[in-house]
């Protein structure tokens, strides 16, 4: 069974930059499946996050939310199973818990994704 952990989350202040981590195990062909970072507010259900960015099974094609491009990068590391996102410049409405997902394609819903962390919090002070 596919395990996503999530880190890097914390408190930072607006401007700040944080880079967030997510490791998968339990998957042996973690090089042929897409990745994508959400994030998810207070009164949103499951369904309801928001897609940051994504990548696809090579990481070699990115996508990301109109309001964080410039800004955000995500990065896939086949050879450690290993996604990452930085994120530059914070914003206080950009608080939120952020997730990582494991999906057989590229998604911007959570329609198609087949396993979650847990999420790391992010708070950002103005």
């Amino acid at each position: 069974q596919v395990q996503v952990e999530e880190s890097g989350g914390g408190l930072v202040q607006a401007g700040d930059s944080v880079m967030l981590s997510c490791v998968v195990s339990g998957r042996r062909t973690f090089d042929k499946y897409a990745m994508g970072w959400f994030r998810q507010v207070p009164g949103k259900e499951r369904e309801e996050r928001e897609c940051v960015a994504t990548s696809n099974y090579s990481g070699d094609t990115t996508s990301y939310t109109d309001s964080v491009k410039g800004r955000f990068t995500i990065s896939k590391d086949n050879a450690t199973n290993t996604v990452y996102l930085q994120m530059n410049n914070l914003q206080p409405e950009e608080a939120a818990v952020y997730y990582c997902g494991i999906s057989p394609w590229e998604g911007t819903t959570t329609d198609g994704y087949v396993g979650w962390g847990r999420g790391t919090q992010v708070t950002v002070s103005s």
